[in-house]
């Protein structure tokens, strides 16, 4: 399987401020990929070197074979972008919008463009002044879902969604994993990214400090085990990779690290288990490994020119909650590039 996307030790730095520190990046054609962190990790400055808005102080990029800078008139039209914050022009209405974009790649099949309309719940008559912020949104994902593209690049898409919205949109990228298209996730919503991913990388101050699919990252943690025996399972307390034995409802509740489990369940059955629930950690849980000691990345990319990767307001478990919000507004030419056409 050839690599869609290839980033080795790529480094950015603006003024002082190391936004990325030799970030590693590899991306499989036909795969989703989560790419998770909190507000200045170093996630949206990735993806703008990727859509050849800006350059990396070192290290190299590569997408679908090319250079993202020499070549990214060829590449923009092999890939579709979506920010988190869109802006439109205030009086087209959101079907010339969504023409005018997608003629920069070749055209779209209108009857796509109306069905992922009616699917989103889009009336596509209005002017894009009237538009909400959900509604934005939606036209710049009708935009590049009904694009015949071989990458989708999508950077916060579902802000400002409803939870029946966000159903629409995870139907959507598994029908275009399907396809053959592969879709770079970078995403608040760890549910959303837990059905969707096959693989998640996840991002710490520049760097990519885990990465592979689900089930391996599980493996590098704690399963929490609710266990009711016939005997008192006191004794697993000194068992190694055994964490928090404690009574709950009558039953033994503990974690254990995910290299331990088989001989972990051995004992269980020695003690004469009567009932055993067991839980994966949960993608959150997993960041959390990386993220619970309470420091936060703001400072890991100056908010002009990196992450514009802040919350949006919306409910669901997210990654730092406590950054500026402002910093989900995209400059111009991230606008721009985000559709690819000018404002």
């Amino acid at each position: 399987m050839d690599d869609v996307i290839r980033i080795d030790s790529l480094v950015k730095t603006f003024g002082t401020t190391r936004a990325l520190d030799g970030l590693d990046l590899t991306i499989r054609r036909g795969e989703v990929h989560g790419f998770l962190g909190p507000n200045g990790a170093g996630k949206t400055t990735t993806i703008r070197i990727l859509l050849g808005l800006l350059r990396p102080d070192a290290g190299t990029a590569e997408l679908l074979g090319a250079d993202p800078v020499r070549d990214a008139v060829a590449l923009h039209r092999r890939l579709a972008y979506v920010p988190g914050d869109v802006e439109l022009w205030p009086n087209l209405t959101g079907g010339e919008a969504i023409d005018v974009f997608t003629r920069l790649r070749g055209g779209a099949d209108r009857a796509r463009v109306d069905e992922l309309a009616a699917r989103f719940d889009l009336d596509l008559t209005k002017k894009g002044r009237t538009y909400s912020k959900g509604n934005r949104q939606k036209v710049a994902l009708v935009a590049a879902l009904a694009a015949d593209v071989e990458l989708l690049l999508l950077d916060e898409p579902t802000a400002g969604l409803d939870p029946l919205m966000e159903a629409v949109f995870q139907e959507e990228i598994a029908r275009a994993k399907e396809h053959g298209t592969t879709v770079l996730l970078s995403s608040h919503i760890l549910a959303q990214v837990e059905v969707l991913a096959d693989r998640v990388s996840i991002v710490r101050q520049g760097r990519v400090v885990e990465s592979g699919t689900l089930a391996e990252l599980r493996h590098l943690t704690r399963t929490t085990v609710t266990a009711t025996t016939d005997r008192p399972a006191d004794t697993l307390a000194a068992l190694p990779g055994v964490h928090d034995l404690r009574p709950v409802d009558g039953a033994a509740r503990f974690e254990v690290d995910g290299e331990r489990v088989p001989e972990v369940m051995r004992a269980l059955a020695e003690l004469g288990v009567r009932q055993i629930v067991a839980h994966p950690p949960t993608l959150e849980q997993l960041l959390l490994r990386h993220y619970g000691n309470g420091a936060t990345d703001a400072d890991a990319a100056p908010a002009p020119a990196d992450g514009r990767g802040g919350p949006d307001g919306r409910s669901g478990r997210r990654l730092g909650r406590r950054h500026d919000r402002r910093s989900r507004n995209h400059d111009d030419a991230e606008a721009v590039a985000a559709t690819g056409g000018a404002r």
